[in-house]
């Protein structure tokens, strides 16, 4: 049979639970601005029956109840929500972070404009073009090297931006790395935290609440997933690896990469590279990692293209040209060349043994029309960024056709016709940061179009290729060709002067070609003519026909690159926002429910309370007030 007091007890379990309830409202409230917290919820449900099924069970039917208890606090979650912005928040968090060094790129270019180096160039050029009216002045050789040296300031100073620009990406990987391990640290040890709590029955929604916003911030600095199948064990994975496992989160680490003076990402424990896959999900790290071995790299590298390509057809023409002091065979700008070896050979590998050759440009010894078919077919083979490129040529082909072919191959070779019409070949920048740029590494006719016709391979096929993958790589050059040029120490951009010998004496400025072996006439302008008709000459900077193509390139690529990072954030923002917002349906605090509640458990305590009165006063009578 029930006891007497029974429905104290009763009573009391009513006020326990509606005392809970409050304060779990209480809970909700206090925390309703709080990053990453879900708000929770008190399940009631009834307190065991007092009669179990046994032989001592009363007669009447039914089992009597013994009140509510609290059977359980959840936090409200939509798990499959949580994913979809996890695997959302990569993409936010890449081009947040990739955006803002966009915007820097348009700031460092200025182009068009009037301290652009688009205009510095072309007041570069009108200088040539007065010296050539005027080859006998001095002041118009005076304007030639004071222009010069402001358009040389002009692209330093872009090269030193874009570098300083590099440099502070590899610092914001630094920092981004430290964020990630010390992400991954916390999550493993909440998740300790957790198992030993579950393991006692309890739900600790709170410490679940902050690994799931650890996990949030986790997945918008690397692409990451998240494996809950195994409820004992919290997993989180990233491009294949697991990066936190229970108790356990691995570590990246920072590796100085000597080829590319910058560091790599790799798994502390295998040593392993952390690849990315260039994609706009990689997260703030992969934005940084791409930012700076691609982006602001390719803008160098297409500085420094058109740095060696315009000094290299300037000092060209300077070379065969004569001052006003009869003075020839002086490059008006400097170079430095990266070994000294006149045949190009250089020590790779560090053992003290040549084992390659870096050239930067090859010539022909033959003077082709560029209109004129050549009447022979082959295929040429080129270097690329990976592989090679397979060039081929037919009968019906003139020389520009073929020329314009190898230039949009995709190779790392450039080719051109000087003003001599010699076939000249460069190595342009190259893609990976294992290969050298401005080095020719691979050149290769199976035909008679560079050997015979342009006469510069010493023989076709691929024992008269040139490689440069071992000394006296030259050898394959035609013996009466041109002097090749050896590959430039690396950034011309940043290093690149005008010759002093022409400042101390700005009379050796050539502005004049001489005639069998004899100086230029004094009023001879031919040759600053010709220097300054490179402005709209097809000279092929890299891809580029002119110096045109590449301002104009220049701008319109630095406008693209702005307009879609910015139309990319503001896309995943908003994507973003979508998701967060559901979530907050969801998950959020709201003020009108939780007081609603509030009053509900109020009410709830108020009914229990006046209940265990009501009780106390039946008892009163029954112990006090019956009897004698």
């Amino acid at each position: 049979m029930t006891s007497t007091f029974m429905p104290i007890e009763i009573g009391k379990r009513a006020v326990n639970a509606h005392q809970q309830a409050l304060d779990i409202t209480g809970h909700n409230l206090s925390n309703m601005n709080t990053e990453g917290y879900s708000r929770q919820r008190v399940e009631f449900a009834p307190f065991e029956p007092i009669y179990l099924p046994a032989l001592n069970r009363e007669e009447t039917p039914g089992q009597i109840g013994q009140g509510v208890v609290v059977e359980r606090i959840t936090r409200l979650r939509d798990q499959l929500l949580d994913k979809r912005i996890v695997a959302q928040a990569g993409g936010e968090g890449y081009w947040n972070a990739r955006d803002p060094y966009i915007r820097e790129l348009e700031q460092i270019y200025l182009e068009p404009g009037q301290n652009s180096i688009r205009s510095k160039m072309d007041e570069f050029w009108n200088a040539w073009q007065e010296l050539s009216i005027y080859p006998t002045g001095n002041a118009p050789r005076m304007s030639v090297l004071e222009r010069g040296k402001t358009l040389l300031d002009g692209i330093h100073e872009r090269y030193h931006s874009l570098k300083r620009l590099q440099d502070q990406t590899e610092e914001d990987i630094r920092l981004t790395v430290d964020k990630v391990n010390g992400i991954t640290r916390q999550i493993a040890e909440l998740n300790t935290t957790i198992q030993k709590i579950k393991a006692q029955g309890d739900n600790p929604n709170d410490l679940m609440d902050r690994r799931d916003l650890l996990v949030d911030k986790l997945s918008s600095l690397i692409n990451v997933s998240v494996d809950t199948r195994d409820p004992d064990e919290f997993m989180v994975h990233s491009a294949g690896v697991i990066v936190v496992q229970g108790g356990v989160g691995r570590k990246l680490d920072l590796t100085l990469n000597t080829e590319t003076g910058f560091s790599d990402i790799v798994w502390h424990e295998t040593r392993e590279k952390l690849e990315f896959k260039s994609g706009d999900h990689d997260g703030s790290l992969g934005a940084l990692v791409d930012l700076r071995d691609h982006t602001i790299k390719s803008e160098i590298q297409i500085l420094d293209n058109m740095t060696m390509n315009f000094a290299g057809l300037v000092n060209e023409i300077h070379r065969n040209a004569y001052g006003i002091n009869g003075v020839t065979g002086q490059s008006f700008f400097t170079e430095h060349p990266f070994v000294t070896n006149v045949n190009g050979n250089y020590d790779k590998d560090g053992d003290g043994v040549y084992d390659s050759s870096y050239i930067f440009q090859v010539s022909g010894t033959n003077v082709l029309e560029e209109r004129a078919q050549v009447g022979l077919e082959g295929t040429i083979t080129l270097s690329a960024a990976s592989g090679q490129r397979q060039v081929p040529y037919y009968p019906t082909d003139t020389v520009a056709d073929i020329i314009t072919r190898i230039n949009n191959s995709g190779s790392e070779v450039s080719a051109r016709l000087n003003r001599e019409g010699i076939l000249t070949m460069k190595g342009v920048p190259s893609e990976n940061w294992e290969n050298p740029d401005f080095v020719l590494r691979h050149i290769e006719d199976s035909g008679h179009f560079l050997t015979g016709y342009a006469g510069l391979l010493r023989a076709s096929g691929a024992e008269g290729a040139y490689d440069w993958d071992r000394a006296d790589a030259v050898a394959a050059l035609r013996s009466d060709a041109p002097l090749w040029e050896t590959a430039p120490i690396a950034h011309p951009s940043g290093w690149i002067e005008i010759n002093p010998a022409l400042v101390r004496d700005p009379s050796s400025v050539a502005a004049g070609f001489g005639e069998n072996g004899r100086p230029a006439n004094p009023g001879n302008g031919e040759a600053a003519q010709a220097i300054a008709s490179i402005r709209n000459t097809e000279v092929m900077v890299g891809q580029f026909r002119t110096f045109d193509d590449y301002f104009a390139d220049s701008v319109g690529r630095i406008g693209l690159l702005g307009e879609q990072s910015g139309r990319a954030l503001e896309t995943q923002n908003l994507i973003m926002k979508q998701l967060k917002e559901m979530r907050q349906s969801v998950s959020g605090v709201n003020m009108d429910e939780e007081l609603s509640n509030m009053l509900k458990y109020q009410h709830g305590y108020a009914a229990a309370a006046r209940f265990i009165t009501t009780v106390n006063s039946m008892l009163d009578t029954l112990i006090n007030r019956m009897g004698v």
